[in-house]
């Protein structure tokens, strides 16, 4: 197989470049104007960005090489398959551990176990997203396998949302849209992207467009819900007055 890594990488750090700057003059405006900062602090961000540059550079080219191609041809092996009803359970395990790599994911989590002083432990909220994420996958590939439209997943969803929202505590409301927000991380949004459009090019009577796409929709999803009934749970057993507070 013809391969070549570094192929079309001028792009990839072009495309880095141009979303690096605009941080990097909003931080300089506020130097200058406001925050006056030590030359050493100053030294220390510039190393930041430079680091945030390479490494988002590198894990785009990788997205490239790797992750897209990888997860395509797995899709189109399973959805070939003769038992590839295995994808639902597959796309679950595969789910909740791309969710476990996540960056996104462990940061959000760390911040809540930080502002809440552990009340709200950064494992519960890693065990409970990436659970909700592994749902959603699975519930993609039945979606892909009957071609079930993605209406009968999203309006029901919501509207339990909703419901969910007018018995959960502030705390966990909040949580809970932010989870559902970073759960669609560049790990979740490549790999698992690509391997269900490759599902929907290889099942037969699927159109990778209408079926392989909607998958993020999901995953935004499952997570709020997931957050939201461990919150009405968590309450339950007693956290209400440090959740209010």
């Amino acid at each position: 197989m013809n391969f070549h890594v570094f192929e079309g990488f001028d792009e990839i750090l072009k495309e880095v470049s141009l979303a690096l700057v605009p941080l990097i003059l909003f931080f300089t405006l506020f130097q200058v104007l406001l925050l006056h900062l030590p030359r050493q602090r100053i030294f220390q961000i510039i190393l930041g960005f430079v680091l945030t540059f390479f490494g988002m550079a590198f894990f785009l080219q990788g997205v490239h090489i790797g992750f897209f191609p990888i997860g395509d041809m797995m899709g189109q092996a399973l959805g070939k398959s003769d038992r590839i009803w295995l994808v639902i359970p597959i796309g679950f395990v595969l789910g909740f551990a791309a969710t476990f790599a996540e960056p996104a994911v462990s940061i959000v989590n760390g911040e809540v176990d930080r502002v809440t002083g552990g009340y709200i432990s950064e494992k519960m909220m890693l065990y409970t997203v990436s659970t909700g994420v592994g749902i959603s996958i699975a519930l993609s590939m039945v979606r892909i396998l009957y071609g079930i439209s993605l209406w009968y997943f999203l309006v029901p969803g919501y509207i339990l949302a909703l419901i969910l929202i007018f018995f959960s505590s502030k705390t966990f409301i909040a949580i809970a849209f932010d989870s559902g927000g970073v759960a669609t991380g560049p790990m979740t949004v490549t790999f698992i992207s690509a391997m269900s459009v490759g599902i929907a090019t290889a099942t037969e009577g699927r159109d990778p467009l209408t079926d392989g796409f909607g998958l993020i929709a999901l995953v935004a999803l499952t997570p709020i819900i997931a957050v939201l009934i461990v919150g009405l749970i968590f309450t339950r057993k007693g956290g209400a007055g440090q959740d209010e507070s």
